[in-house]
């Protein structure tokens, strides 16, 4: 019998994930679910035909040039793949893989849940019950912005976008969108298309980005493009922190240009700057878009599809390097 490939996984996985892969390889699984340094990753690699990782575990060219020459694929459990070093895997022979679409409902659920709960000042309404504060009720009590019929602005209408336009419809809300091209009119739906983001941004009382961590998105969201957003506006992130800059963002929230936000992302996460714990506008959640146990089983899943396709022989549906 041929000799079964084995997996690094780098993170403990959903039950049926780690089954299915102890059932087909070699697998190689961290049970206590620690962090992986570069350098712990790498001696866990020796040996390992290929690498099963999560947004957490980073491959900068520095590492990818240390992988040892056993590995042939990474095969992502994540559908974002800015963490790898596309090019430096491509010269090294190493195909990556990610898991896209399986997460787009979850995502698209915890988007709603961030524009509802700033808007609505949930996060502030909580705190207030969990204390014991809440004493009295009157019309002026916790009064928030109604999401209803509002227009939203969806920056990226790929797979996520275009779902959270589907739930905002729900709503009743109008759809503006900016994306690198435009949609067919079937798929817009009566969506109003701005080829740059400047044009869509003075329109919408929601903004709520869907955009990939790229050199031309990161920071897009700076002093300029709030200055050009309308006054009140709610900002909803759920795509990458790395596309916001959060020292403008704060200003904004503190100056109420932006009336308030609704954040699964940062920068430098999960260690994550504690000035936002003090703005009270912000709703905060620690980057669970996808956290669902049948979307983690599904993105388990699809890596798995991507590991057998590429152990057979066989393009791999996922291949993104």
């Amino acid at each position: 019998m041929a000799k079964r490939p084995t997996v690094l996984v780098t993170r403990k996985l959903p039950e049926a994930v780690e089954a299915r892969l102890e059932r087909d390889y070699e697998a190689r699984l961290n049970p206590d679910d620690s962090e992986l340094d570069a350098e712990a990753l790498l001696r866990a690699a020796e040996g390992v035909d290929a690498i099963m990782p999560c947004h957490s575990e980073r491959f900068p060219a520095g590492v990818i040039e240390r992988l040892p020459e056993s590995v042939k694929i990474i095969a992502n459990f994540s559908v974002g793949t800015d963490h790898v070093d596309l090019a430096a895997a491509r010269a090294r022979g190493i195909v990556v893989t990610n898991t896209p679409e399986v997460l787009n409902d979850a995502t698209a659920e915890v988007t709603m849940l961030l524009m509802l709960g700033a808007a609505r000042r949930a996060s502030e309404g909580e705190r207030l019950v969990r204390a014991g504060g809440w004493r009295s009720w009157s019309p002026a009590f916790m009064v928030g912005t109604q999401v209803t019929g509002k227009t939203v602005g969806i920056v990226g209408m790929g797979r996520v976008g275009k779902v959270v336009a589907e739930r905002c419809r729900g709503f009743a809300m109008q759809i503006h969108y900016h994306n690198k091209v435009r949609l067919p009119a079937e798929v817009e739906q009566g969506a109003v298309y701005h080829p740059r983001l400047d044009d869509m941004l003075p329109h919408c009382d929601f903004i709520t980005m869907h955009c990939p961590n790229t050199p031309e998105t990161q920071g897009m969201i700076n002093e300029d493009s709030i200055a050009k957003m309308k006054d009140g506006v709610i900002f909803v992130n759920a795509a990458r922190g790395s596309i916001v800059d959060e020292d403008a963002l704060m200003a904004a929230l503190r100056s109420g240009k932006v009336k308030a936000a609704g954040l699964d992302v940062y920068r430098n996460e999960p260690f994550i700057d504690e000035r936002w714990s003090k703005i009270e506008t912000v709703f905060l959640l620690p980057h669970i878009g996808s956290a669902t146990a049948e979307t983690r089983d599904a993105m388990g899943f699809r890596a798995l599809d991507n590991l057998d396709a590429y152990f057979a022989g066989r393009e791999p549906g996922d291949r993104v390097a």
